[in-house]
């Protein structure tokens, strides 16, 4: 049984994090912490372990803006899994978009920016922390990353991989999941302005290096963090296989010890998971949702990847992995289903055998990976 359990947060980001919150390190008392805050260990009974849930790509095109103005809000878009994201101990998104100012207007491709309701929605629908480090994260600008920070602390969801200052940029995020200490850190390819950091602000956006990615995984370590997840923005955009360069940095980042699981977004379409130097990599988990102006069918399609973590010998290990297959229905309305639980879900069949054909195209399944 995947079960939900919320400890508190440390809210920290190399290269992104939230003002106002404990420094690296800090973590905030909890009910099962001791005087001053700190964690009980003499006799205290080590946890279970814990899920994680990640999600692909929200992209958030302006049919996706209309249909929350007529829902309401954006969490009828994502209602579809939100079972699934209540039932983890911590929920990931991938925020690839930019999130507007309260009042600020909605922009779709190429220079994007969500409605400021949209931070409120992924923390309706279950989404605890949000990876940030996309090609889009700087489409509306240095002013964009401060107003999607600022609507992700505002909705209390934490966030890694953009930073409104250089301090910021340089606190880990921590987060205490069901007793466990993990850590979260984001990346991207590149940006869409032409240059591979922002000019003469480097700290804003994290760029993909996998001697970068270590590092700040070792940094969240050095905090606290038991079990490090790494987001990587990488690979070519509607391609499901997977490129030399994905497999090249998923077994540079995938050989420290300091990172554990690696999520994989961009191409908006699914890609492969692999087991590489005995841990996970999802390479693509596709569009989680998104409205393209010409649906191609597998850009609506996507994978949620799930979890669990037990502790062994030598360390937290994954010792169940899960896909859970999802397709955004165009409706109207539009919603975000889950294949594996709605009878009803538009071309189940067909997107089923075709995600589970290209997730285990690796090896993933004789590896261990199963979906629901």
């Amino acid at each position: 049984m995947w079960k939900r359990v919320v400890g508190g947060l440390a809210c920290g980001v190399l290269l992104a994090g939230c003002t106002g919150n404990p420094t690296v390190g800090e973590v905030p008392p909890d009910p099962m912490a001791g005087a001053g805050g700190l964690p009980v260990t003499s006799g205290a009974p080590k946890p279970p372990g814990f899920t994680l849930v990640a999600g692909g790509d929200v992209l958030i095109h302006p049919a996706l803006s209309e249909q929350a103005r007529a829902d309401g809000g954006f969490a009828p878009l994502f209602g579809g899994v939100k079972t699934v994201l209540d039932q983890a101990d911590v929920a990931v998104c991938h925020l690839e978009v930019p999130i507007a100012a309260p009042g600020g207007a909605a922009e779709g491709y190429p220079r994007f920016v969500a409605p400021n309701e949209l931070a409120s929605g992924l923390a309706a629908s279950g989404f605890d922390t949000c990876s940030t480090a996309s090609n889009h994260t700087l489409d509306q600008g240095a002013g964009g990353v401060t107003s999607t920070l600022d609507a992700l602390d505002a909705a209390g969801v934490t966030h890694t991989g953009s930073a409104r200052t250089a301090a910021e940029a340089a606190k880990p995020l921590v987060r205490d999941v069901a007793g466990v200490k993990v850590g979260f850190v984001s990346f991207t390819f590149g940006l869409n302005t032409g240059t591979r950091t922002p000019p003469g602000s480097p700290w804003m956006v994290n760029t993909l290096d996998s001697a970068d990615v270590v590092a700040a995984a070792r940094a969240a370590r050095a905090v606290g963090a038991e079990v490090v997840v790494a987001s990587l923005h990488w690979g070519t955009e509607g391609q499901h296989e997977v490129t030399a360069s994905q497999r090249r940095i998923a077994r540079e980042v995938l050989a420290d010890p300091a990172v554990d699981v690696i999520i994989g977004h961009h191409a908006h379409v699914v890609q492969p998971f692999e087991q590489v130097n005995g841990k996970w990599v999802a390479y693509g988990l596709g569009n989680q949702v998104a409205r393209h102006e010409e649906p191609k069918g597998v850009t609506e399609e996507g994978a949620m990847a799930r979890f669990h973590f037990a502790e062994g010998a030598g360390g937290w290990v994954v010792d169940r992995a899960e896909y859970i297959p999802t397709v955004v229905d165009l409706g109207p309305p539009i919603r975000l289903r889950d294949l594996t639980a709605d009878a009803a879900a538009p071309r189940r069949a067909e997107s089923l055998a075709r995600t589970d054909g290209i997730v285990l195209s690796l090896g993933a399944g004789q590896a261990g990976l199963t979906r629901p």
